[in-house]
Formats: structure tokens, C-alpha cells, sequence
């Protein structure tokens, strides 16, 4: 069913939500699949035509915050509902934090309110704070996008409309997933990417686990793991993964180009860099060899782009000698790129993978459709970790490791 809002304020323009059946069949999946692809979509990518405020001071909050001082933009508040315990947080020092109930009419009507939230889902937190007065808002990702040629924040992006190509490769996607969540899954991030529409399946909710380690791959863990940690950050995923196997792993391999990254992911990291069982590499998975420029200092949005002021050095997987049984790619948008690239590796070391593809339109079908196509008798499954189209992760299990369908 679709959720119908009935708007009293001629300038507001919200989101649409839907609640649909888990139960996909090839049909049912085809036909909501054609919809997504026809249908049109109402919103475009957000400008700072008016002053701006950040709703929610959480991470992505301090994203938001970082973001537009770096491309050159101010906002005149952050909103939460937790302001009066923020209002001592050194990480907001010099800001006007405010609970949304003492912000004036005036303001509502005048202020484009950026949401910074993406743990929740958008459209109810859309319409209340429309209910509280609050008449131009939208998703911080979709304001991002106005700035892709100063910074590389790419988690916005609005699909292009299918072609019968497209939907033709779609829908194979679709049809080999080995669960109905992943295709239940898999249409909620086309529904936002094309249409800005948030569904939601019932009996497919969102992992309560954090991102990559879904029970489907907790289950099939041993103590002789080799980790490929690419897009390494800081090591969360890392030291999450020495959480789940209890510290018995043969070794760790972190993958990190930004130089701040890697100065902090080395001091997260120190003690098993000195037991011998994690290395740091300094370079950027790609295709092909060679240099490339990257964007550097934006945490983990650091990344592969034009806007670069550095040059880093480009690896392929397969030209790096390794062995991984388990590979973590969070690349920004380069996934694809770098599972091209360790082609070789992956046929001849059969590893899990656990890929982000929600930076670019390689998520629709192109990045899950090549590991369909080159690793034969694996389990392909599809989740979404986060709203408005953000946190998708494709995991690949190679059926000699065991677990159910």
C-alpha cells in the first residue's frame, strides 16, 4: 500500500512511503521491478537556495557539518531532540544547537532543513517535522549532490531512468538472489535511487547487526580467517571482526590510501600490527595498475576522484600475491573496479565477500551480475543496513562453507 500524506502548505513536497509483501516471486519482483523503472520520479538533487540548518547531530550530522565547511557553505543551527545534552559537546562547540521545539515559526517557514539521520526511516521523520512547522526539508545526501564537483560525496545519486537493458539485467539479478530478502531488499534501494519512494517489506527488516558481518557470515567464520579489510578507515570493521571470531584469526590485511586514516588506523590497530598478524598497505584496489588521483582528508568519504589534490598508487587484487578468505570492500564507488581486478584471486581462493554498492548505479545490476556471472556455486544475498538508499552490501558465500539457503 502506499502511504498518502495531505499536505496544507502549497510548497512542501514530501516523500512517499510504501509497506509491500516480503514474498517475491519472479513475477511479483518483474512487476514491481517495471514500476520502478517507468514511474517518475518527483525530486531532483537540493540546492542551498536558502539559509540552511542540519537536522540530527549524530555522525552523519558531523559529516553534514564537515561537508559544508568544506565546500564553502555555513548553516545557521543544528537541530536535535537531544540538544539541551549537547549543548556542552565539544564537538559542536560554537554552534547554535536547538531542541525543534524552540525553534521560531519564522525560522521553520525560512530555513531548509537538511536531515541528517539515515538510522531511522526518512519518510516518518520527514512528516513530523513537517507537523511541527518546518516547510523545506530535505535529505542531506540529496543537498550533497549539488556539490560532486567540489567534493566527492557521492551517496545521493539519482538513477537515470532503466533502459530495457537495464531492466532486463535487473530482473536476472533479481531472480538469482538466494532469499526473498534480498530482492525485497534490492527493491527498496531501486525504489529510492529512481524514485526517492521508501518501501518497506514486511517480514524483511533491516539487519540489527552492523553492516558486513550479517549472520550468514558470522556462521560460517573459522580460526584460520584471513581478512582483506579494503577501505580499512580507521578499523572498525576490522576490530569488529577480531570481535567475531574471539580473536582466533590466522591474519589481517588493511587496505587504506588516506593518510590520516592510516595514521589512526594504525594506533587503533597497534596491538596486533606487533603480534605480527595485521599488515597496512598503502595503496588503492583498482583494475589495473597505476596512479590515480584521490581525494584525501574526508574520512571515510575519502576516495578515487578528480577533485584529488594527491596521487596515489592503484593495485589490482591479483597482482598483490595474497590469499584472503574473506574480503570487506568499501570503496566508495570503486568496487566493481576492484573486484576486476582480483579476478583471479577470487576463483582460485573462493573468499566471502561483503561489498558496499550504494555509491553509484554499479549497485543496480552491473557489480552484483559480474559476481553472478564469474563465481559459479556461491550464495549471492543483498541487504540494506541504512535508509535512503545508503548501506547496501552485496555477500557472496562460496557453498563449501556451509549454511542454509
Amino acid at each position: 500500500m502506499t502511504i498518502a500524506f495531505s499536505l496544507s502548505r502549497d510548497t512542501a513536497l514530501l516523500h512517499e512511503g510504501r509497506l509491500l509483501d516480503r514474498s517475491l516471486d519472479s513475477a511479483q519482483a518483474w512487476s514491481l521491478l517495471t514500476e520502478i523503472a517507468t514511474a517518475p520520479c518527483r525530486f531532483a538533487p537540493a540546492y542551498p537556495d536558502r539559509p540552511l540548518a542540519l537536522y540530527g547531530a549524530g555522525s552523519l550530522g558531523r559529516l553534514a557539518r564537515d561537508f559544508l565547511a568544506a565546500v564553502g557553505h555555513d548553516f545557521a543551527m543544528v537541530i536535535d531532540r537531544n540538544a539541551r545534552e549537547l549543548a556542552n559537546d565539544p564537538e559542536w562547540a560554537g554552534a547554535r544547537v536547538m531542541h525543534p521545539s524552540d525553534v521560531s515559526a519564522t525560522a521553520k517557514s525560512r530555513v531548509r532543513l537538511v536531515v541528517s539521520v539515515a538510522t531511522s526511516p526518512y519518510v516518518p521523520l520527514e512528516r513530523s517535522l513537517f507537523d511541527l512547522g518546518f516547510e523545506h526539508i530535505v535529505p542531506f545526501y540529496d543537498l550533497a549532490e549539488s556539490f560532486r564537483h567540489l567534493h566527492p560525496l557521492s551517496n545521493g545519486w539519482f538513477a537515470a531512468p532503466l533502459t530495457a537493458n537495464d531492466r532486463e539485467n535487473t530482473a536476472k539479478v533479481l531472480d538469482r538472489w538466494d532469499d526473498d530478502t534480498s530482492r525485497a531488499h534490492h527493491l527498496q534501494f531501486l525504489a529510492w535511487r529512481r524514485l526517492r519512494e521508501e518501501w518497506t517489506f514486511t517480514g524483511a527488516p533491516m539487519p540489527e547487526c552492523g553492516r558486513f558481518f550479517i549472520p550468514e557470515i558470522v556462521s560460517v567464520l573459522h580460526r584460520k580467517e584471513i581478512l582483506l579489510d579494503a577501505g580499512a578507515h580507521h578499523g572498525s570493521v576490522t576490530q569488529r571482526f577480531i570481535e567475531q571470531t574471539n580473536g582466533k584469526f590466522r591474519q589481517v590485511i588493511a587496505i587504506e590510501p588516506d593518510p590520516w586514516s592510516r595514521a589512526r588506523l594504525k594506533n587503533a590497530l597497534r596491538p596486533w600490527l606487533e603480534d605480527g598478524r595485521l599488515s597496512i598497505l598503502n595503496c588503492a584496489l583498482a583494475a589495473a595498475e597505476g596512479e590515480a588521483r584521490f581525494h584525501d582528508g574526508l574520512g571515510y568519504a575519502s576516495q578515487l576522484s578528480e577533485t584529488g589534490e594527491i596521487r596515489i598508487t592503484v593495485r589490482p587484487l591479483d597482482a598483490l600475491g595474497l590469499a584472503p578468505t574473506f574480503i570487506k570492500l568499501h570503496l566508495e564507488g570503486g568496487e566493481l573496479a576492484a573486484l576486476k581486478g582480483a579476478r583471479q584471486t577470487l576463483l582460485a581462493k573462493r573468499p566471502l565477500i561483503a561489498a558496499t554498492v550504494y555509491h553509484n548505479a554499479d549497485g543496480i545490476w552491473r557489480t552484483p551480475l559480474w559476481l553472478m556471472e564469474t563465481l559459479p556455486d556461491y550464495r549471492f544475498l543483498f541487504r540494506v543496513h541504512s535508509w535512503c538508499g545508503t548501506g547496501a552490501v552485496i555477500y557472496a558465500i562460496p557453498n563449501e562453507r556451509g549454511g542454509s539457503s
